[in-house]
């Protein structure tokens, strides 16, 4: 497959890359420990459904959406864009 300057296999080690970049991202985000019965962020008791289905869980819903929302990722993936590869 013709793809420019790169050389044989640099499009496989980029979708590898973006794959173990994505993996490693859900690993850090995976609750380590026992739950807390109060989230960390707002002191509100952590509902116990919550607790059962997430039993790591260490905050509350609101929270985490928060969370989730503030460390969203562009979803661009920089390793593969023609940009980076020209600088």
């Amino acid at each position: 497959m013709a793809n420019g300057w790169a050389r044989d296999g640099a499009v496989q080690e980029q979708i590898d890359d973006t794959v173990a970049d994505a993996v490693r991202l859900a690993r850090l985000r995976l609750a380590e420990g026992s739950g807390a019965d109060f989230c960390e962020d707002c002191g509100e008791r952590i509902p116990d459904a919550r607790r059962k289905a997430l039993p790591g869980s260490r905050t509350c819903i609101a929270c985490q959406t928060l969370r989730d929302k503030n460390h969203r990722q562009s979803g661009f993936n920089r390793r593969g864009s023609k940009d980076s590869q020209l600088r």
